[in-house]
């Protein structure tokens, strides 16, 4: 058997379905072996976006997304995905194509040491010596991926590795994964202790509660404790958004009822986050008052920024579970946390007639119901999804939060369609960022993927703009997107249903066109260009000095 053939026995064996790639030269023998196995193979345009596909699968099924490409620009074009992927802890195996072993180290036609250059942004890395090792090296590779706090694995196969044929047993390796460790006893019962002696506790918590498929111990600790809660930007959706208590996004721009809820509180319970500088604003003045119990899945996250009064690793779920205290006398807590949500709610009725962002990514997000997942590019308009969009689960929001990936909306849309084929998946996307990976309209396509786009419009680079005009004395400097292309008729030359509006009385009709129509379909929105997201908490500031839109 080739080692070729080896590679996607293995994929097979892994419970692989879909590979994401692009064909070339030294990865030819594993792409000569796909016809006839039990994997789809879906041809991307560009391979950044066959990783950023793999990724978004990876986010939606827990298992690891797999990506494909061949040597030289085949595996550079997947760096930028695989950092996206491991920094959001995200489960992949990306495989690449490498010359032929005799030829390694000579500067051959498209050689480059993959392996070197991805050491920062995996979890391990491989370079495939024999063809008897693929098996074993596999199956390993897909455990590490996926196996304690997740993230990419990259295979590296030089082509005569794929070409060359040795006998095979029929023996299968079998690699067992690491166990999370049980919590601590000990720290189970001092933190317990704290909780009932708290009495304006916040209940912090992030991605990984997702990572742990923790979500149904963190909504059973929120509910018997009725804790007021805040998420991270990859937190939301681990209690559903409009779960009560839930005060919404801290940090940046975060909500001001979530921002001063954690200025305010005595103990906060961190679970699955990692005190990230968007979510903390000024370090010294995040949660200055209150005492920590700090539970995450990956022990070096825990006292890295802020040391813990308590520090639970290991099984996030199992520790939320033996959290059983509840804190004596909150009830004056929680209502004036209620009472601050209220009063600082976010308002909808903008002036004038022209769309309000805002407004009608929270109508779509409503009416798409549960079945929703959205998956944004990076710009105002991923602010605008977070802060207003309706999430039942973490699934259900993807979204590049570590690397900040403009381009990652479109790839997402498609993994993720692939992933969980009866979902209702809107990719909203900036006119910016759509740019970075417009060519998928192509794959979208040629597999009719159901993928519903909603491009807002601004004319402009919205953050860097809204950046320059606040702390950069109105120095525009190269934001001006003026001369974009009319973007209703790219879509429509890909192939793609495409339609736009322009007024505000024209977006229920164009949410249930978007809902309605079973084939994909793109909205592109014209929206002002002086529109900013707000709140917005300034550089190197505390959380509670946030900038507001004046009335």
């Amino acid at each position: 058997m080739s080692g070729a053939r080896l590679v996607v026995e293995a994929l097979e064996r892994e419970g692989v379905r879909h590979v994401f790639g692009y064909p070339g030269g030294a990865i030819m023998p594993v792409y000569d072996a796909l016809p006839g196995s039990g994997l789809q193979h879906i041809l991307v345009r560009h391979e950044q976006a066959a990783a950023l596909a793999a990724d978004a699968y990876g986010r939606v099924t827990g298992r690891p997304g797999v990506c494909l490409a061949t040597s030289g620009p085949g595996a550079t074009n997947l760096v930028t995905g695989i950092a996206n992927a491991f920094l959001d802890s995200v489960p992949m195996v990306a495989i690449t194509g490498q010359v032929a072993s005799p030829l390694m180290g000579t500067d051959a036609f498209q050689e480059v040491d993959i392996f070197g250059i991805t050491l920062p942004i995996v979890k391990h890395s491989y370079l495939i010596r024999s063809v008897e090792e693929i098996p074993e090296i596999f199956a390993e590779a897909f455990m590490l991926a996926r196996s304690g706090r997740p993230g990419p694995v990259l295979i590296d196969l030089p082509k005569d590795m794929g070409q060359k044929r040795i006998a095979v047993s029929g023996d299968h390796p079998t690699v067992s994964a690491p166990v999370w460790p049980a919590p601590n006893g000990e720290a189970i019962e001092r933190a317990n202790a704290l909780i009932a002696a708290a009495r304006s506790p916040v209940l912090y918590f992030g991605g990984g509660v997702s990572i742990a498929r923790a979500e149904r111990a963190l909504r059973d600790f929120a509910a018997r404790t009725g804790i007021p809660s805040v998420a991270t930007l990859k937190g939301l959706g681990g209690l559903p958004t409009d779960t009560p208590g839930f005060l919404g996004m801290l940090g940046m721009h975060g909500t001001r009822a979530a921002n001063m809820a954690v200025d305010e509180s005595d103990l906060l319970i961190c679970v699955g986050a990692r005190f990230d500088d968007r979510a903390t604003g000024k370090l010294d003045t995040f949660a200055a008052k209150a005492k920590v119990i700090h539970l995450d899945g990956d022990p070096a996250e825990i006292g890295k920024l802020r040391r813990p009064e308590v520090a639970i690793p290991g099984d996030i779920a199992r520790a939320l579970d033996l959290l059983t205290a509840v804190s004596a006398d909150i009830a004056a807590w929680q209502a004036k946390c209620a009472a601050n949500a209220e009063r600082w709610a976010f308002a909808y009725d903008a002036p004038g007639n022209g769309i309000y962002a805002p407004a009608m990514l929270k109508q779509l997000s409503e009416a798409a119901g549960d079945k929703l997942i959205m998956t944004c590019d990076v710009g105002q308009h991923q602010m605008w999804v977070a802060q207003h969009c309706r999430f039942t689960r973490p699934q259900a929001h993807l979204t590049s939060a570590g690397l900040g990936t403009m381009g990652y909306g479109i790839p997402a849309g498609i993994g993720a369609l692939f992933a969980e084929p009866d979902a209702t998946v809107v990719t909203v996307s900036g006119d910016g960022s759509i740019m970075m990976n417009i060519h998928e309209l192509a794959t979208i396509r040629r597999y009719r993927i159901p993928l519903k786009i909603v491009l807002l419009d601004n004319g402009t680079l919205g953050m860097v703009r809204q950046w320059q005009e606040l702390f950069f004395d109105e120095n525009f400097s190269e934001v001006d997107l003026s001369d974009n292309p009319d973007f209703a008729e790219v879509a429509r030359a890909f192939g793609i249903e495409a339609f736009t509006i322009d007024h505000r009385s024209e977006v229920p009709g164009a949410i249930d066109r978007l809902l309605r129509t079973e084939g994909p379909i793109f909205c592109h929105v014209r929206i002002d260009p002086r529109e900013n997201v707000w709140p917005l908490v300034p550089p190197n500031s505390a959380n509670t000095q946030m900038m507001e839109k004046s009335r």
